[in-house]
């Protein structure tokens, strides 16, 4: 068989698949509709979750499951895209991490809005600027982001997904690393990535700045200058990589919320966040708890927070598995409330990945 044939085979197939892609579209359109009547919102996170579930569970083929994913969320992305014009906001500017997450959970076919602060994306949702945020929740090695944890105390928005975006550091330059005389960084990527400086560079100043895309934009004017930033980050300000995965842990994970205006729907593999303060009396925390381990219900996280309207008073933030709408945690949820001073369900989300 020769190579005319084969590209011949080609053709006949991307003539079905953009048939069909159209003929998806069409049906996602009509979905969307339907939607509208209801009141509901153009993004299911739990629908989504189900797809590409079954689709990696059902192929038989040579495409690896990260691949499916991949050309599924731009598909995905495009029907959002067509259906009307989705804007989502995140924690930027362009080619930070948030942006990489929210890019891996919305594709390339949606209208991001980057914002100087996680207040600023919150905001922006509430007030309608954006359809959804994105912003980081914690990290595996660095911990919790508290400021964004203390924005749900006061706000009314849900979360409605998760991100778990792998993180690696690169070092990007102009000159090669020989002639690097300072390298700019945030302060806790300098802390991910000690022990390949102390190692590659152990006499190059290391300068502390605000964000990875900020580092990026400062090495991209300076000549004998490098920053430690993603790879999105060297493509946007036109830098070469010059070390890549430079990070000391391979295991560094940042987790992302996704935060809207309306809940998720039940996907089968669920979290539930929520947060609640406590009246103030020996052994109370512990009766909060009681109620989970009666449900036989997992806490998968739990963070306190100091209120900032009187001294000593916390709020108490808790991840557990399962949707609020499900009979045991329903119930905990209902005994906990009678127990507390204040609670409020976060939301609930596909697990996801």
């Amino acid at each position: 068989m020769n190579l005319k044939i084969l590209r011949k085979k080609i053709d006949s197939i991307d003539n079905r698949i953009l048939k069909l892609l159209n003929s998806r579209t069409f049906v996602t359109s009509q979905i969307a509709k339907l939607k509208k009547k209801y009141g509901q919102g153009i993004y299911s996170p739990d629908r989504e979750i189900q797809i590409l579930k079954r689709l990696k569970a059902k192929s038989r083929g040579v495409l690896p499951a990260k691949a499916i994913e991949g050309i599924y969320r731009e598909i995905m992305s495009s029907a959002l895209s067509i259906q009307r014009p989705l804007k989502i906001a995140y924690l930027g500017p362009p080619a930070t991490f948030t942006h990489l997450a929210a890019l891996k959970k919305f594709g390339s076919q949606i209208e991001y809005i980057a914002r100087n602060g996680i207040s600023d994306v919150f905001s922006e949702v509430e007030k309608d600027n954006a359809d959804y945020g994105v912003v980081p929740i914690e990290n595996s090695i660095e911990g919790v982001v508290t400021h964004t944890l203390d924005m749900f105390v006061d706000s009314d928005l849900k979360i409605c997904a998760q991100i778990l975006l792998d993180v690696s550091h690169n070092l990007l330059a102009r000159a090669s690393l020989r002639k690097i005389k300072r390298v700019y960084s945030n302060p806790q990527v300098f802390g991910q990535c000690r022990l390949w400086l102390q190692e590659n560079l152990p006499n190059v100043e290391k300068i502390e700045v605000s964000s990875t895309t900020r580092a990026a934009q400062i090495a991209s004017k300076e000549k004998y200058s490098g920053c430690i930033a993603s790879a999105l980050a060297a493509k946007v300000y036109g830098l070469k990589i010059i070390a890549s995965e430079i990070e000391d842990s391979p295991h560094n994970v940042t987790r992302f919320l996704v935060i809207g205006k309306k809940d998720a729907g039940r996907s089968g593999a669920d979290r539930t966040s929520i947060m609640f303060s406590i009246k103030d009396r020996v052994g109370a925390l512990h009766d909060m708890l009681v109620p989970f381990k009666k449900y036989r219900i997992n806490l998968t996280k739990i963070e306190s927070r100091p209120s900032k309207k009187k001294a000593w008073d916390y709020y108490f933030f808790v991840d557990l598995a399962g949707h609020y709408k499900d009979s045991r945690v329903e119930k905990a949820i209902q005994e906990l409330e009678d127990k507390c001073r204040y609670l409020k369900v976060m939301g609930s989300y596909p697990t996801g990945e």
